[in-house]
């Protein structure tokens, strides 16, 4: 299947004339166009500031977006951007925005806050949403004079789930992915529909800095944390910074922003990665200086490499209820929630007589008791209020492994780490890729080699093409990541 994203990227090529090279361009050498283009264009001082309300459209529709430009914009400095996703999205029926102003974003430092919208029909975990906003970011770059490495995606509630959708499936724009109230867990679920089959393993490219809230009824913290330390153990870079007293919102926003901003300038983008990583089901698929372009089965011959997908879940503690926030669907057989009384329908209203909000998670809440614990629930049954007394005494269901997404379809990855001009790749479900090579990283008065999981797939000199050089840099519209040639490999 063709990757929507690369449809998207033939049509900016065909919109741009990039495919037909002008005069100017015909008649200056490589080396002239390269310090053209990284030179990059010059900004306008005619520019709309303060909070802009643009859109455009596709042949998916039209889609808004607001930006907050600084007052004090300055066309000859480059600019941080902050993508910020909201959230809500299934509230939403249609893609009108919903806010007139910028209240959608969290503000921190000076820069230029860009915020799309989603709606039911076009969540953001869908391949129209993944297009949309690497075409708003194209957009704004063309206009606003953005230093492509401080670009970062963040999203609160919807839009934080919505910020590791996209670091899995769209990852070269993005310097840090900056997830808010958001839990990964929730795009394994079939209510939620994502488009496409997920790999978390391509979290390894990008640092990510997550904020949860212990009190948070949809996403608690103790819901959360076993993914958090099964990423950062797979070699996630991540800072975690749960708010043990926060429910699902952000007033934590004025205790955090310091540290959050901190992480987003300590973490610029590597534009050309020494090391990368890249998996994919939907095939031609890039990252950075990598495209996979044709899958194969799998076989003897493939690299065994770790795989952050799987995932081996702690030994859980079940009280022996399935509920609905505070009120009981059912009881589990032979539980300790049986021997103490409960039945379906009951609604608990105290835990040790402490009242409980409607929106809590009445089991995840008491998975932090200790066993042993002597436990009083105040519950109502019908139009009477219950007392009911015991000890916290769960069966532990053991440990196991399981997907952290489970897959549809076949998949291909490609590992790469480059040592000079000397390129070590491992793949696993890959018949052939492009390896982009670009003059910030390679040395074209020197061979270049491939090696493909332990052979030499290639070795010899390549020389600088105007043609490609041109091609990828109206692609990207990027003034620090610009290739030279492209190498394609065969795996066999």
């Amino acid at each position: 299947m063709k990757n929507p994203l690369w449809r998207m990227l033939v049509l900016f090529l065909a919109l741009s004339g990039a495919v037909a090279l002008s005069a100017q361009q015909t008649t200056e050498s490589f080396d002239e166009a390269y310090q053209r283009l990284r030179q990059g264009r010059t900004y306008s001082r005619d520019v709309p500031r303060g909070v802009v309300q643009a859109s455009y459209r596709s042949d998916s529709g039209e889609y808004f977006y607001t930006l907050d430009v600084p007052e004090s914009y300055d066309p000859s400095r480059r600019y941080q951007l902050r993508m910020q996703l909201h959230g809500g999205v299934g509230r939403m029926e249609d893609n009108r925005p919903r806010d007139a102003g910028a209240r959608g974003r969290l503000a921190g430092a000076e820069q230029i806050y860009v915020m799309p919208y989603a709606w039911r029909d076009a969540p953001w975990w869908s391949h129209r949403q993944t297009q949309n906003l690497v075409a708003i970011l194209d957009l704004v770059k063309r206009t606003y004079n953005v230093d492509e490495n401080r670009v970062v995606l963040s999203g609160v509630s919807d839009g934080g789930t919505a910020a590791y959708y996209t670091a899995m499936r769209a990852t070269t724009p993005f310097a840090s992915i900056l997830p808010l109230n958001g839990f990964i867990g929730v795009l394994r679920n079939e209510t939620t529909d994502a488009d496409g089959d997920l790999f978390p393993h391509n979290l390894v490219n990008k640092p990510l800095f997550i904020v949860n809230g212990g009190r948070d009824p949809q996403y608690p913290t103790s819901m959360v944390d076993p993914y958090i330390e099964h990423l950062r153990k797979g070699g996630v870079d991540l800072v975690y910074a749960p708010q043990p007293n926060a429910a699902h919102d952000t007033s934590w926003w004025p205790e955090v922003k310091a540290s959050f901003e901190q992480f987003v300038t300590d973490h610029p983008r590597r534009p050309l990665p020494d090391t990368l990583t890249w998996e994919t089901g939907e095939v031609p698929d890039r990252a950075h200086w990598l495209v996979i372009d044709r899958l194969a089965a799998r076989g003897a011959n493939d690299a065994t490499l770790p795989d952050l997908n799987a995932m081996r879940s702690r030994p859980v503690p079940d009280f022996g209820i399935r509920s609905s926030g505070t009120r009981v669907n059912r009881v589990v057989k032979g539980s300790n929630a049986q021997q103490m009384g409960l039945k379906s329908g009951d609604v608990i209203a105290t835990v040790n007589n402490q009242p409980v909000s409607a929106g809590t998670d009445v089991v995840e809440a008491l998975r932090g008791f200790p066993p042993g614990r002597p436990l009083i629930l105040g519950v109502t049954r019908g139009n009477a209020a219950v007392r009911l007394t015991g000890r916290y005494a769960p069966t532990v269901i053991p440990e196991e492994a399981e997907a952290m997404f489970p897959r549809q379809g076949e998949s291909g990855r490609v590992d790469l780490v480059r040592s000079g001009n000397t390129v070590n790749a491992r793949t696993v479900g890959v018949g052939a890729f492009t390896v982009l090579l670009s003059p910030d990283q390679f040395d074209f008065a020197r061979p270049v080699t491939i090696v493909v999981n332990g052979r030499t797939a290639f070795e010899g000199a390549v020389q600088k093409d105007l043609r490609t050089l041109l091609k990828w840099a109206e692609a990207d519209n990027d003034r620090t990541m610009l290739f030279g040639a492209e190498l394609k490999i065969s795996v066999n």
